[in-house]
């Protein structure tokens, strides 16, 4: 079992930077995939990006790449999404999930998911 728990989310202009942190609790936190996963209002939710166990290799969605920069510390047991040049269509909820496989893109691929940190970039 792994719980998960982001924090940093909040409002920030059009232009600006964030970083979102999603906390996990157990000891086997280095034998999953991370994700990042959004969800807009009225939209499905959406698959960010993802690293692998070791952190070595990340893949992204063409909407974030070269903007959006996942990491990890296993150490710590924590992962990270820094967040650059942020727009509008950015703004949603932002989840991250535990998975076994890499790359991950499909929601049902992950088996735990956080509460969500909300990102609110104002047009």
């Amino acid at each position: 079992q792994v719980q998960l728990v982001e924090s940093g989310g909040g409002l920030v202009q059009a232009g600006g930077s964030l970083r979102v942190s999603c906390a996990a609790s157990g000891r086997t936190f280095s034998m999953y995939t991370m994700g990042w996963f959004r969800q807009a209002p009225g939209k499905e939710r959406e698959f960010v990006t993802a690293i692998s166990r070791s952190g070595t290799s990340a893949y992204y969605a063409d909407s974030v790449k070269g903007r959006f920069t996942i990491s990890r510390d296993n150490a710590k047991n924590t992962v990270y999404l820094q967040m650059n040049n942020l727009k509008p269509e950015d703004t949603a909820v932002y989840y991250c999930a535990a998975g076994r496989s890499f790359p991950a893109t499909g929601v049902d691929e992950y088996d735990y998911w956080g509460q969500g940190t909300q990102v609110t970039v104002p047009s």
